[in-house]
């Protein structure tokens, strides 16, 4: 699976990204499914300390899966989303499932 990253409004430095190609990857483990995904990761121009927007869009056969997470930071916001997708693939392999 490809992992492509875009960073609005900032500029991320390698260990952010990483961290987020490494999380996003692991979800292979889940799924064989996965074809790609898009991490979208967006500083909010709100005046509240949770800006950091993490949004991921996995391509997968069928229906493809989304999440989105706001919170203080970049990497946390990561793990509530990858964490949402990992729930939505173990439900659309449940419902696959005979």
């Amino acid at each position: 699976m490809r992992v492509k990253i875009q960073s609005i409004h900032f500029d991320a430095d390698k260990k952010l990204l990483n961290f987020v190609e490494n999380k996003v990857g692991k979800l292979n483990t889940f799924s064989n499914n996965i074809i790609d995904s898009e991490v979208y990761l967006r500083l909010d121009k709100s005046s509240t300390h949770e800006n950091k927007i993490a949004e991921i869009k996995l391509f997968v056969p069928g229906n493809d899966l989304f999440a989105k997470r706001q919170c203080k930071s970049f990497e946390e916001a990561t793990d509530l989303a990858v964490e949402a997708l990992r729930r939505q693939l173990k439900k659309q392999k449940e419902k696959t499932m005979p």
